[in-house]
């Protein structure tokens, strides 16, 4: 265990930041945020037996501040626990905060869904404050971009919901996988995590979970939880098919959907006979801004999708871009939106914006401190699920931040990357009693820094 530090009285490092004042949102704010959070998670009904000595909001809270505070580990987290308590009872409002084996044992049995209110909580006040404005698309329409990505792979440690994979060397590699689910926007490096749905070993199944699977049951929980919600999927090639495209029909979605000529050769014969017989449209343009680059468009309306599914149909947009240094770049796409000359320029922006949620989701997570594919504990039920969506739901926190509070954009703009904001963060805890989030980001952006002569 770590020496005992002096903590100094918050009210003097108060007093330092005072002359920077930066007014914060009221409802979208971290410590509003981690309030809203703590009445949902005070609702979930427990599990446990009636003499659990620790609350189950306590140790739901305790490991959403280990993801908000970006603790590389439990054993990270259980040190800050025995030596820096008071910052967590303030900042978070943990009152009993676990141990390490405490945290596991009492998380392992949450279901997973109890914990979605939370991102339904934190969306709605996002939407409530119009802060999802600067998120909206075409026609009043956000983009949602979906795709999975691994979060757990060993050949030596399993729990009963990993899924299992024979290698060419005879030994089996246990993993588990995250389908993610983000709003995007093509101008915004800020994207909104929704819930996530895990592909893992499913209860009284036999099969393997795959990312299909994962992906009708998500679309059957985004529409019970945003039922009115007006969107637009964007996925790549492996979503453009008859199934996938019925469930997003019959979940009221739009899409766009990355379509590659190998894989739809009747589809890509159709949009050539249509080019041939003057039914399609196609024209290059140059956009003010973009000096030396060529964009180019084919498209046509009201095709099939392919043979063993000619009554599905499709828009195709096939698109290519010559740079000023010759290299050319190539996307296609099927759609249900009515493609012209006037909007297809900004649908194969929206199309390209499925990359954010690589870039700005998952290399986020695994790349800037959230540490998505560490192990934080399988259990024998919902664990990693339950610390998975902790985490996303601390990584949504951030995001809704970014787009709109001051304050957090003040200090993040001051650090100037993200990871020496966290570390910033986690010194105040480590020095100070603090009572607040809003006080550790005053203290940043003022600059207060503590000189013993």
């Amino acid at each position: 265990m770590k020496s005992r530090i002096k903590h100094y009285p918050v009210t003097a490092l108060a007093g330092l930041a005072g002359d920077v004042k930066i007014t914060m949102r009221k409802n979208l704010n971290a410590d509003a945020m981690f309030g809203a959070i703590r009445k949902d998670f005070a609702k979930i009904a427990d599990h446990r037996a009636s003499n659990r000595k620790i609350p189950l909001v306590d140790a739901l809270m305790s490991g959403f501040a280990m993801f908000s505070l970006k603790d590389q580990s439990l054993l990270a987290f259980d040190e800050r626990r025995c030596d820096d308590p008071e910052s967590l009872h303030g900042v978070f409002g943990v009152r009993v905060i676990p141990c390490d084996s405490q945290m596991r044992s009492t998380l392992d049995g949450v279901t997973p869904d109890s914990l979605r209110q939370s991102f339904r909580t934190l969306f709605n006040l996002a939407q409530r404050d119009k802060a999802l404005e600067k998120l909206v698309w075409l026609d009043g329409h956000y983009l949602l971009a979906l795709d999975g990505t691994g979060i757990y792979s060993s050949v030596k440690v399993s729990s009963p919901y990993c899924m299992k994979k024979l290698r060419r060397n005879g030994q089996i590699e246990y993993y588990q996988q995250m389908l993610g689910a983000a709003i995007v926007h093509p101008d915004q490096r800020v994207v909104l995590p929704l819930c996530p749905e895990m592909i893992i070993m499913q209860d009284g199944s036999t099969k393997q979970d795959c990312e299909r699977n994962a992906t009708r049951r998500f679309l059957v929980k985004f529409r019970q939880d945003h039922p009115h919600l007006q969107c637009v999927m964007i996925e790549d090639g492996l979503s453009s098919n008859g199934p996938h495209i019925n469930d997003l029909i019959d979940n009221n979605l739009r899409f766009i959907l990355g379509a590659k000529p190998g894989d739809h050769v009747h589809l890509f014969a159709q949009l050539d006979r249509a080019i041939e017989n003057g039914e399609a449209t196609e024209f290059s343009q140059t956009i003010q801004g973009e000096p030396g680059v060529t964009h180019t468009f084919r498209f046509v309306n009201g095709i099939s999708l392919n043979k063993s599914n000619r009554g599905l149909l499709v828009n195709v947009l096939e698109y290519w871009q010559l740079d000023s240094k010759g290299k050319e770049t190539r996307f296609s796409w099927v759609t249900d939106l009515p493609l012209t000359v006037d909007n297809v320029y900004e649908i194969m922006r929206a199309g390209r914006a499925r990359w954010r949620i690589e870039n700005e989701v998952f290399n986020t997570l695994k790349n800037q401190g959230y540490n998505l594919e560490h192990n934080f504990g399988l259990g024998e039920k919902h664990l990693s699920t339950v610390f998975n969506h902790l985490m996303m739901l601390a990584f949504l926190v951030d995001q809704i931040q970014q787009l709109c509070c001051p304050l957090f954009q003040a200090a993040l703009q001051r650090c100037k990357r993200k990871k020496a904001l966290w570390q910033i963060i986690r010194s105040y805890f480590d020095l100070f009693v603090m009572p607040s989030m809003e006080v550790i980001l005053q203290s940043i952006v003022a600059g207060v820094r503590i000189v013993f002569r």
